[in-house]
């Protein structure tokens, strides 16, 4: 059928971004701009330009654009999970902070593995996007050579590193766990256990703090350190603490690595008419949602999940823009949130 607003450009079959911007009336650059979300270009404008592009069923060429800047308008967020609720945090503030600035996000997921984070990282430096967000800095080597190599600009978040041209937004691990481990021996709490899952890079730094300061009061226990591969959970929660009442009753204080396992150690519990914090004192990590409503309500370090992934956005857009980066190495520390569960 004939018909102007279905009229292809000879060469490709394509309605080109030329043909957008006249329908619209506005300059070619104006019509990228406003297709990509940058929120420079007025809504009006914005409008018009998207209409145009409906009526002629214009679909953005984004190989030929990347061809043409010599880099892809997307940034790459490595992250070990997208089932944590940790990271969902993370992800929906990087977008927030880069997808106005008309950035697209690429999201690889490691599972928690090294091996498979090298791999993501050599597939998206084959087509180099403008800049990375990268969970943890305990990369292999191999991807640290990439990394340095390909020029594209990197930021680490969630730890903290002091290593030469790093760039992190994250907090202490390790400090983490000493404050949990202060805390239960402040309340009295002689045996105390850790209880971790996943064992990611930051789990054992928490776990490493923790274990730290029961040996410098004299009160580590190598027996009470309950460590699981799996992934971390409520229900796997509910079975470590089947496990630490059939092995080790005389518990009296825990240090999860994560909420979700604290939460199903205090549904065990409530189970298994276990007294908390009577009979044991539990502390978890991250306050995950729930953990405010759980009963007992529970005591946690909360973490700037969100801030974190802000933060590290706006670090990277300034790496992207050329701009200097005057603070490299960010640490937005964490809080103790004392509740009922200790």
């Amino acid at each position: 059928m004939a018909n102007s607003t279905r009229r292809k450009t000879r060469g490709t079959g394509r309605p080109t971004l030329e043909e957008v911007a006249r329908r619209a009336g506005v300059s070619t650059i104006t019509a990228s701009r406003a297709l990509r979300g940058v929120n420079t270009v007025a809504p009006e404008l914005v409008q018009r330009v998207r209409d145009a592009a409906q009526e002629l069923g214009y679909v953005t060429n984004a190989a030929a654009r990347a061809l043409a800047s010599a880099r892809s308008e997307v940034v790459a967020v490595l992250v070990p999970s997208l089932s944590n609720l940790v990271f969902v945090d993370v992800l929906e503030a990087i977008h927030r902070v880069l997808r106005p600035h008309g950035f697209e996000i690429l999201i690889g997921n490691s599972h928690y593995a090294r091996e498979d984070q090298e791999d993501l990282i050599r597939h998206y430096l084959a087509s180099p996007p403008s800049g990375m967000i990268v969970t943890g800095s305990e990369c292999t080597e191999a991807a640290w050579r990439m990394i340095d190599a390909s020029g594209v600009p990197c930021v680490h978040i969630m730890e903290l590193s002091r290593g030469p041209g790093v760039y992190c937004v994250g907090f202490a691990q390790v400090s983490a766990g000493q404050t949990a481990a202060e805390h239960l021996l402040a309340r009295g709490r002689t045996r105390n256990a850790f209880v971790a899952a996943q064992l990611d890079p930051r789990i054992m730094q928490r776990g490493e703090g923790f274990r730290r300061t029961l040996q410098k009061a004299g009160l580590y226990d190598p027996a009470l350190e309950f460590l699981s591969p799996a992934p971390s959970s409520i229900g796997l929660g509910c079975d470590l603490f089947a496990q630490i009442m059939e092995r080790r009753p005389d518990v009296d204080g825990i240090f999860f690595g994560n909420d979700d396992l604290a939460q199903g150690a205090l549904l065990e519990a409530l189970r298994r008419g276990v007294s908390v914090p009577g009979d044991v004192a539990m502390v978890g990590f991250n306050d995950l949602p729930g953990s405010a409503h759980s009963f007992p309500r529970l005591t946690t370090i909360r973490t700037p999940r969100a801030e974190v992934g802000r933060r590290a956005a706006l670090m990277l857009l300034a790496m992207i823009r050329g701009e200097p980066v005057p603070e490299p190495v960010v640490d937005l520390g964490f809080e103790l949130v004392v509740r009922e569960s200790s």
